[in-house]
């Protein structure tokens, strides 16, 4: 594999720097966090290192964590004139642990230029317990110490639209922040915006994860039920809807296993099934062949191995019902379920 290559934009590496730092605080916090939980990482290049590409952290171990991923990743197409985007740099992070009572996170920092015009951010956080939803206004408010309050009721407004789930009514957690383009003209403001944001989330959830594992260090077989229901409407939200998920796979297949890193590893496939009643065609369609590429046993495991068969799927269906990205997730979607 040849080495990745960056973009000589001072910005794009402003950004990126920006989010490595956050990305090595969020993995130490982690690896110090109480239990088996040793962070090993997977490097993957774009186009051979060409464009760029990116190194996730995964947790291996299966004792503190269900699934815990911090990917970091740096694309730049500046030599390819077909191509609109200039460069992105990203950091998403997806952590799910085993203790029910522990909430999971998914929290993802970017910032994007496109050829010829001004970078821009996409700042997301989002709780998802499956057990406490009290947990809801203390996750809220230290996010609202990060903008102005109008900013923050903004991303929380559209948070909710984007992880809203129609076929279920429901959310996917508890409190969702969602900014998408952001920008206020100033990058060294947005960078600063940006970095506080990440280590706010930081610190608020590693406090969260550490205070839950003290409270609750012994669950039931029922809670971990519940933990499992949980985790197949992720799943389900995450494949059927999630937007940057699906453009991601549309996009290439050089990072399928790291795109669909988000995925708890059981879900329930049976009460997965049961929701095809509820979804709109051809959705239902995709959920039928998602499926079918899902192994037997129960709870059924979402390892590595199926998961090239999972984004085949996708690419699949978009390809032969392009109309579907519509269904997608949009922060459109708002208005219609607060009718």
């Amino acid at each position: 594999m040849s080495e990745i290559t960056f973009s000589p934009d001072n910005q794009a590496r402003s950004a990126y720097s920006t989010l490595e730092k956050l990305k090595q605080r969020f993995t130490t916090e982690l690896q110090n966090t109480p239990g088996k939980n040793d962070f090993q990482p997977i490097t993957w290049p774009r186009d051979d290192g060409l464009h760029g590409g990116g190194t996730r952290f995964t947790n291996q171990s299966g004792e503190l964590f269900n699934r815990a991923s911090v990917n970091l990743s740096h694309i730049h197409f500046d030599d390819l004139p077909n191509k609109k985007l200039s460069s992105a740099s990203a950091l998403s992070c997806i952590i799910h642990p085993n203790n029910p009572y522990a909430p999971s996170l998914h929290t993802h920092i970017s910032w994007t230029k496109m050829k010829g015009e001004k970078g821009c951010w996409r700042l997301m956080a989002d709780l998802n317990p499956s057990l406490n939803g009290d947990l809801k206004e203390s996750f809220q408010a230290a996010l609202a110490k990060t903008c102005s309050e109008e900013l923050c009721q903004l991303a929380f407004r559209q948070g909710d639209a984007y992880f809203y789930i129609p076929a279920l009514r429901r959310h996917r957690g508890v409190a969702h922040f969602y900014l998408e383009g952001h920008t206020s003209g100033d990058f060294h403001d947005d960078l600063r915006f940006a970095d506080t944001f990440g280590n706010q989330v930081i610190n608020h959830y590693v406090a969260t994860l550490k205070a839950q594992l003290s409270k609750h260090s012994e669950y039931s077989q029922e809670e971990k039920e519940r933990q499992l229901a949980y985790h197949t409407l992720y799943f389900f939200q995450v494949l059927t809807l999630d937007k940057g998920t699906t453009t991601g796979l549309l996009a290439h297949n050089q990072n399928d296993i790291g795109t669909l890193a988000s995925l708890p590893a059981y879900i329930n496939k049976e009460l997965l099934a049961s929701w095809h009643k509820l979804m709109p065609e051809p959705q239902g369609v995709l959920l039928e062949n998602l499926l079918a590429a899902l192994p037997q046993p129960a709870p059924c495991p979402v390892g590595d191995e199926v998961k090239p068969a999972l984004c085949q799927v996708i690419r699949d269906h978009y390809n032969k019902f392009p109309e579907a990205l519509s269904l997608q997730a949009s922060l459109e979607s708002l208005e219609v379920h607060e009718q």
